[in-house]
């Protein structure tokens, strides 16, 4: 209730250390010599109970001695309660590895702090773990807490919220600081404690709905991650390039370079034109000049022939063959180019020709 162990400890000690001053103080103007004082009253504070130094005749010396007793054995009791919780502290530190872990986060700098160890966290952590990535979490709920510590995450149980815990990840030294929790408001909240804390600090946040994509920004957020919106985005991928998974799996080559694109804000894909669609037939400076910048075909691999790697511009695209292309911008956009099927074009009073356009 008075703060942590070690201020319960002092404010004991200062509250023992008055009384046995003003009681002494007491005992000297009563005429007695500072000697026999100080003796007094340290009998009589710890209450070993040897006779008095002198009579206790008078009434100011019997109620001196009286206060002494009252002030003086409570004083004690509270300062024995402060120091056996004040060691019990140091004991469970020790134990929990506490002081091993702030350790640990005061040698971090240019790290990244993450609040919150849910399954977003979990997965961030891996992978910066993965990268060799220097990073602290911090995580209030225990159990959550026990989870990192076990994987032997640098972690601190504190609320993301104090800007007392972000102090002790040290977000001053820090260079990045990802808010993944899932409550959108708490996300609002640190994101704004963080900015106030470090103003060079990048700070990425999570949001579940795209209304609060605005309000982080305007929080401080640099970047705002939407994982619901990502998931559609995948989703959408996976069908429009059913054959990326496959080609990834079995070239190791393609792994690694789809790893490198992505390092510069590049993804790789793969699929197969359908018979439908509006490119097949058409060349590879047309399909390009479509996707308006946001791809480029490096490799086509046409059924019961051979891998065409780097097809040159006048190259002529058919349907089933399989395109891998490196693309920027939204990949789903990209897709659906490909996809896209021959629209009719009107002649007359009919539809009697099938357009590219």
């Amino acid at each position: 209730m008075l703060g942590s162990p070690l201020q319960g400890l002092i404010r004991a000690m200062a509250f023992v250390c008055s009384v046995y001053l003003l009681a002494v103080i007491g005992f000297v103007l009563s005429g007695w010599s500072l000697g026999d004082a100080a003796y007094m009253v340290m009998l009589t504070i710890f209450s070993v109970g040897f006779n008095e130094v002198h009579p206790i005749d008078t009434a100011w010396l019997r109620g001196l001695t009286m206060a002494t007793i009252l002030l003086g054995c409570t004083g004690m009791i509270v300062l024995t309660g402060a120091l056996v919780q004040f060691l019990a502290q140091v004991q469970l530190r020790s134990l929990l590895g506490i002081d091993r872990m702030q350790s640990q986060i005061e040698k971090l700098s240019n790290h990244t702090i993450i609040c919150g160890y849910g399954r977003i966290g979990q997965q961030l952590a891996r992978e910066l773990a993965e990268a060799h990535e220097g990073f602290v979490i911090v995580e209030r709920d225990p159990a959550k807490f026990a989870i990192a510590h076990a994987a032997g995450y640098t972690c601190l149980t504190a609320d993301a919220t104090d800007e007392a815990a972000l102090q002790t990840a040290g977000i001053e030294r820090a260079r990045v600081l990802a808010t993944v929790l899932p409550s959108d408001a708490t996300n609002v909240f640190i994101t704004l404690s963080a900015r106030n804390l470090n103003p060079g600090l990048q700070i990425i946040a999570r949001g579940e709905v795209p209304s609060t994509e605005r309000k982080l920004i305007h929080a401080g957020a640099d970047k705002v991650v939407l994982p619901m919106h990502i998931g559609a985005e995948r989703i959408a991928e996976m069908i429009l390039y059913p054959s990326t998974e496959q080609l990834l799996e079995t070239s190791a080559n393609m792994r690694d370079l789809k790893r490198g694109l992505h390092e510069v804000g590049l993804g790789l894909e793969s699929l197969t034109v359908p018979r439908h669609s509006a490119l097949a037939g058409a060349t590879v400076a047309e399909a390009e000049r479509l996707g308006n910048g946001g791809f480029f075909i490096v490799q086509v691999e046409r059924p019961g022939e051979r891998i065409f790697a780097r097809p040159g511009k006048h190259f002529i695209i058919e349907a089933e063959d399989s395109v891998v292309l490196v693309m920027r911008g939204n990949n789903v956009s990209a897709g659906a180019i490909f996809n896209a099927a021959r629209q009719p074009v009107k002649i007359g009073r009919g539809f009697s020709k099938m357009s590219e356009e």
